[in-house]
């Protein structure tokens, strides 16, 4: 894992299924399992939502607050000069 996979959990967003348009950080847990089940898709999709689904399952959550609290500050700043 690199730290720039974590950064991609925010900017990747799922491409299909019931969460499309939804970044891999925000997926629900039993979403992730699901994959965990029955596979894992193939590509950079298939890698995140693996390394998102660990994340979750072993309760890091709180590894990805500072990069969640920088992403929400930069959707604001993004907001207000618009």
């Amino acid at each position: 894992m690199k730290s720039e996979d974590l950064e991609r959990l925010f900017t990747v967003t799922m491409p299909y299924g019931k969460y499309k348009g939804r970044a891999i950080a925000d997926l629900p847990g039993n979403y992730l399992n699901w994959f965990a089940r029955e596979g894992f898709p193939r590509g950079e999709v298939g890698r995140l939502l693996a390394l998102m689904h660990e994340i979750d399952h072993n309760g890091l959550g709180d590894l990805l607050l500072p990069l969640r609290q920088a992403q929400t500050r930069s959707a604001a700043k993004t907001r207000a000069a618009a």
